[in-house]
């Protein structure tokens, strides 16, 4: 680990970004015209790009998006400065003082000995401090759904709304499947009703996300994972068929299987 800095070297190295954000805010043109909205789409793809870095367990491309992303923060805090609004040191002053509210079993006299019931103390703290009306008041409105039931669970269980046993979980699980195939049935030829099979779809999506939580899976990330291999077997059957001199879209099912097949073995 000798590559690693002191404290020293590291609040050096803050100071030189904030003295290069200075110079490119007053000489760059690109950057002379960035605003706050401006920003917000590049910042989100940087955050997908720092995840696809993380599930892929590649350490450099880790601390290159993690240096896209500490820019972003400076940038936005030089606006910020700009506008007479906020400054880096006012963010991170601000941020500081949130930890230090936000575990009071270190800074202050509360007990807590386990993740668990960090986890709930910092919902209790967040709730008052924010002056949500709901617990769920909190969950962003544009999280992707399959995130959003995720948090909205765990918000949930923070306030000590959740299930006891693992088995009660698996058990709605199942409850919502066979609700689910009682409104499409795969072995039945008639008409759905496509607004109450969404509606059950949702409701075994978000049993199997909250069955996922409680066993301590990400189901977010469990899928990006099965995205990822579906993706990696598939091209290799394009490539393996453009290689044998075939198109896809002329072979049958039973022939892309064989390729299927050998990709999965890889």
């Amino acid at each position: 680990m000798s590559n690693l800095s002191t404290r020293a070297e590291q609040l050096a190295a803050f100071d030189r970004l904030l003295t290069i954000m200075d110079e490119l805010r007053a000489q760059c043109p690109w950057d002379k015209k960035q605003t706050t909205a401006s920003l917000r789409h590049l910042t989100i793809e940087e955050t997908f790009e720092l995840s696809d870095a993380i599930l892929e367990g590649n350490s450099e491309e880790i601390k290159k998006e993690l240096g896209d992303i500490l820019l972003h923060i400076v940038f936005y805090a030089k606006i910020g400065s700009e506008e007479g609004h906020f400054d880096m040191s006012s963010v991170i002053q601000a941020l500081c003082e949130k930890l230090i509210r936000r575990h009071p079993h270190i800074y202050g006299d509360v007990q807590a000995n386990d993740a668990e019931t960090v986890s709930q103390n910092w919902e209790k703290i967040k709730l008052k401090e924010k002056g949500n009306v709901s617990v769920l008041g909190g969950v962003p409105k544009s999280l992707p759904a399959l995130i959003k039931a995720m948090r909205i669970q765990e918000k949930a269980r923070g306030v000590g709304f959740d299930w006891e046993e693992k088995h009660q979980v698996w058990e709605k699980v199942e409850e919502e499947m066979q609700e689910f195939k009682a409104e499409f049935n795969a072995a039945e030829e008639k008409e759905i009703n496509k607004e109450r099979a969404t509606a059950e779809f949702g409701d075994l999506l978000f049993s199997l996300i909250n069955y996922a939580r409680f066993i301590e899976i990400d189901p977010e990330e469990a899928l990006e994972r099965t995205n990822v291999k579906f993706i990696k077997r598939f091209q290799y059957l394009e490539n393996a068929a453009k290689s044998a001199g075939k198109n896809l879209s002329d072979m049958t099912l039973a022939e892309m299987d064989v390729y299927w097949n050998e990709a999965k073995s890889k």
